[in-house]
């Protein structure tokens, strides 16, 4: 029997777009501030995967709930070999710059806006619906499928990690949270926190009291806000005109106000995910490129200079020394996203890289220490370490998903390693597969986040074929 996938996936749209908008209006922002028993990492999470859950118990799934931290939905005979389908139900900060809200959802000219649409809520849908086809079709599977969802992708992976805990991980399977044709690299991931141990100085110069970016450490800031005190209303003018004129000759937007001694400096950027950093426009790095040239109080100079001058528009971390490249998996890539200086409190800069197979974090710690050994700075790894993940493009899991690709798009399918970590890189033979079509904006982390209503359906077929093909 020839089955039309699309057609099939064209015929649940209306079910699969009201199945998706619910989740969407879920804001599932990691809130750990407000963490309980019930809702272990705030109620957003909990509440988009009961609500998933729930699509799967409701069209006749066996269902598992992991102590509201992470679940599955599972198909075929429970004995059997079982393909991974990995996905994430939550959703980075909406941030800044959204024109509509960022947990309505709404379709406009064919695209599908809500904070989650396309990373992971959107492909983790078609995804599901791809696996739903197959059980209404009744077609006969070999293996089991378990499609595993996580609460805390975009932050610490602690629900995945309890995961792993509590059940048996599946061998070989994918994550639809990336691009196509397939990522079968990812680049390893580490965040280093940069504390600063400067002493204050209270000269007769102007005072940076306060200096602030980021929310996340993989999202590139798309705000930074700075206050300083100035106690020469005489040089008042020249730094407003200089602050124009900056954002002027680099085509950025930002304010400047003035009130009861102090200076506010807001500098607007553009947000982009830490994989790919050159996508964005760091808000953090470009304010502090602008004072750095100021004489300020030493605290605040030092500070700000290792911004400017080792941070700053450099990609791949070649001023950091740690610019390392493999021939398979590509270059480094290094970020600082997060960004947090005052005067009498706390100093520290949470730079986020992105490495291939061949280095170490050893030797990338050992390279920044060196690199910053004058700057009172002391440096640590912090967070979820990540090591980088490779299945050969030859290998038959691989060229199967590639195969079902290249049907329905009519596009030749190829290798690709990504920055970006997804839950691929846990299983033995594990990749990232889809859901963004080559050619389309990459929209993930920022404001007015969407997808196209076809490439969803169109990633429902392609994820419904390449499921039963790899259980069949």
């Amino acid at each position: 029997m020839e089955i039309n996938w699309l057609q099939e996936a064209q015929k649940r749209k209306e079910m699969l777009l009201e199945d998706l908008s619910e989740l969407l209006r879920i804001n599932s922002v990691r809130d750990i501030e407000h963490q309980t028993d019930e809702y272990p990492l705030g109620a957003g999470p909990t509440l988009a995967l009961k609500k998933v859950l729930s699509f799967g118990e409701r069209d006749g799934f066996r269902v598992k709930n992991i102590d509201n931290l992470a679940g599955h939905i599972e198909y075929g005979e429970e004995t059997a070999e079982a393909l991974g389908i990995l996905g994430h139900v939550d959703v980075v900060p909406p941030g800044e710059g959204w024109t509509t809200d960022p947990f309505e959802p709404i379709v406009k000219e064919g695209k599908l806006f809500a904070r989650g649409s396309s990373d992971d809520k959107g492909p983790c849908i078609a995804a599901y619906y791809g696996m739903k086809i197959i059980k209404e079709l009744q077609l006969s599977t070999s293996k089991k499928i378990r499609f595993i969802f996580g609460t805390d992708e975009e932050s610490e992976w602690i629900g995945i990690h309890h995961y792993m805990e509590k059940e048996e991980m599946p061998a070989f399977g994918f994550s639809p949270d990336a691009n196509f044709p397939i990522i079968n690299g990812e680049k390893g991931i580490l965040s280093f926190e940069l504390s600063f141990s400067l002493k204050e100085e209270k000269a007769d110069k102007m005072q940076l009291k306060r200096f602030s970016s980021g929310l996340r450490a993989n999202m590139v800031p798309s705000e930074a806000i700075a206050v300083l005190e100035i106690p020469d209303l005489e040089k008042l003018s020249s730094l407003e005109a200089g602050y124009t004129k900056y954002l002027d000759d680099k085509k950025l937007k930002g304010t400047f106000e003035y009130k009861e001694g102090e200076a506010s400096f807001v500098l607007y950027g553009k947000a982009a995910h830490a994989q790919e950093p050159k996508f964005g426009i760091n808000a953090g790095t470009y304010l502090a490129d602008f004072l750095h040239q100021y004489p300020l109080d030493s605290s605040g100079s030092a500070y700000l200079s290792v911004i400017a001058n080792y941070l700053h528009e450099d990609f791949n971390g070649h001023r950091l020394m740690v610019d390392y490249e493999d021939d398979v998996m590509g270059k480094v890539t290094s970020s600082a996203n997060v960004f947090i200086y005052q005067q009498e409190g706390e100093k520290k800069i949470i730079l986020n890289i992105r490495h291939p197979k061949g280095i170490t974090k050893e030797k990338i710690q050992e390279s920044l220490l060196t690199v910053l050994q004058n700057e009172s700075v002391s440096i640590s790894i912090i967070g979820d370490i990540k090591t980088p993940h490779y299945v050969s493009g030859d290998d038959p899991f691989i060229q199967t998903l590639l195969s079902v690709y290249e049907k329905h798009t009519g596009e030749k399918g190829y290798e690709q390693t990504i920055g970006g970590g997804t839950y691929g890189r846990i299983l033995e033979k594990g990749c990232a597969y889809g859901s963004l079509f080559p050619g389309r904006e990459n929209v993930m982390h920022q404001p007015n986040e969407y997808m196209y209503v076809e490439d969803i359906l169109k990633a429902t077929a392609i994820y419904a074929e390449a499921i039963y093909r790899l259980v069949k």
